[in-house]
């Protein structure tokens, strides 16, 4: 460790947490998933689009009918993130923490990069035949602002304190908990409710087509013949409290977070992995905690060669042989809802005690040097790093720590503080 003394507010506790995505609904799904080594990608598996491609949408969506005082954000995103609430209890338990803290105590930050983006495409075909105009009962707020989804979680929750959507493409719902973890710092907040959504629609699946970015086949990150991502759709969330006295035994807290922007290009990552590097260590020294100090890693991994080949080496220049893996082949590139989506992955990890395999993947592209894992691996871990990057360079390294990895930390930042 490397002994950097940080102050409150970190660890923060992540009291509860819930995913859902094509590899199924909730985490005992997801687990399975990891474990089977199944994932949820199928062959043109989204209506609106007809690219001969892989994705991973989620089951159900379209037959969800929000509560009536909600129907003006009826879009297929808020349908999601009603999905990825209503699992494990998770909203239940966000409420009872509204009412534990206080209302305004308590904040909603979440993560997307296209929010309810169908419905305007949706709208745009039924626009007026003489005049061009959209239709009357077309709500742009309360279905494709980016901001939909938070207004949508904090009506549901009853949570009244500061919120914001954040969107910097990839690692959008990542962020989220680094501006979490700053707002309980500066005192506006005693707990958050985190998370991130975004769903399918023709924006990304023809725009990442457009850009020569999609794989026909079920994505394979860091194989030598990777030729382009699958996207997927996800709802991912957590809630975040300050670490208490006496944790519950298996407890799981964010212990670190990194951010960097390289502005490198409009949507290729810097070759040699600058930014992601910043990121990287940006987290562990949040954390106090040295690269040795990771058990494993959460890639980014969206199976582009130059995402790969960037994120590869600078991983294998910070962490050497750590042991590695993409779970995008489970369930494809999820773009805003991705970082909050493997933060429960890697929360999963640490709790299951299992480094997930790197599914569709053969072979490792000897070329980039790291510990890919393609077949899963059990393991106590204490420590386990998760990578977000976006376009523009808008990056984001999350740590996350069990009990035992909390105890340690705490432990060596009194003895810095002596």
């Amino acid at each position: 460790m490397s002994g950097i003394f940080r102050p409150a507010p970190l660890p923060l506790q992540v009291s509860y947490f819930t995913a859902t995505s094509c590899a199924g609904i909730g985490n005992a799904a997801l687990s399975a998933a990891l474990r089977n080594k199944h994932g949820g990608l199928v062959r043109d598996g989204f209506a609106e689009t007809d690219l001969k491609t892989y994705l991973g949408p989620v089951a159900g969506v379209d037959e969800v009918v929000l509560e009536a005082d909600l129907a003006p954000f009826d879009c297929r995103n808020n349908r999601l993130a009603q999905i990825g609430l209503n699992a494990d209890g998770f909203l239940e338990q966000a409420r009872l923490a509204v009412e534990r803290h206080g209302a305004r105590r308590v904040g909603v930050m979440i993560g997307t990069s296209t929010g309810g983006v169908l419905e305007t495409e949706l709208a745009y075909r039924r626009r007026e035949p003489g005049t061009g105009a959209l239709p009357t009962d077309f709500d742009y707020g309360a279905t494709h602002s980016p901001y939909s989804a938070v207004d949508f979680v904090r009506r549901l929750t009853g949570a009244r304190g500061p919120s914001a959507a954040i969107s910097s493409a990839c690692s959008s719902s990542a962020k989220v908990f680094a501006s979490a973890a700053r707002m309980i710092a500066a005192g506006l907040i005693d707990a958050a409710i985190v998370g991130g959504v975004d769903s399918l629609c023709q924006t990304t699946v023809y725009g990442f087509n457009s850009l020569e970015l999609l794989s026909p086949q079920a994505c394979r990150p860091y194989d030598p013949d990777r030729n382009g991502i699958s996207i997927g759709e996800a709802a991912a969330f957590a809630l975040l409290e300050r670490w208490p006295g006496r944790p519950a035994e298996g407890g799981i807290a964010l212990v670190g977070y990194g951010e960097s922007s390289d502005a490198h290009h409009m949507s290729t990552p810097h070759p040699q992995g600058l930014g992601a590097q910043l990121a990287m260590r940006g987290a562990l020294e949040t954390a106090g905690l040295d690269p040795s100090d990771i058990d494993y890693i959460n890639l980014h991994g969206t199976a582009t060669p130059s995402n790969d080949t960037a994120e590869g080496l600078a991983v294998s220049t910070l962490f050497g042989a750590t042991p590695c893996s993409s779970t995008k082949g489970a369930t494809g590139h999820t773009l805003g809802a991705a970082g909050a989506l493997e933060a429960v992955i890697s929360i999963l990890s640490l709790r299951d005690g299992l480094m997930p395999a790197g599914i569709n993947s053969q072979r490792v592209d000897p070329t980039l040097h790291v510990n890919y894992l393609l077949e899963n691996r059990p393991a106590e871990m204490r420590y386990v790093l998760t990578n977000s990057f976006g376009f523009g360079g808008t990056n984001c390294s999350l740590v996350f720590a069990n009990v035992a990895g909390v105890s340690d930390l705490l432990r060596e930042r009194d003895q810095e503080a002596l």
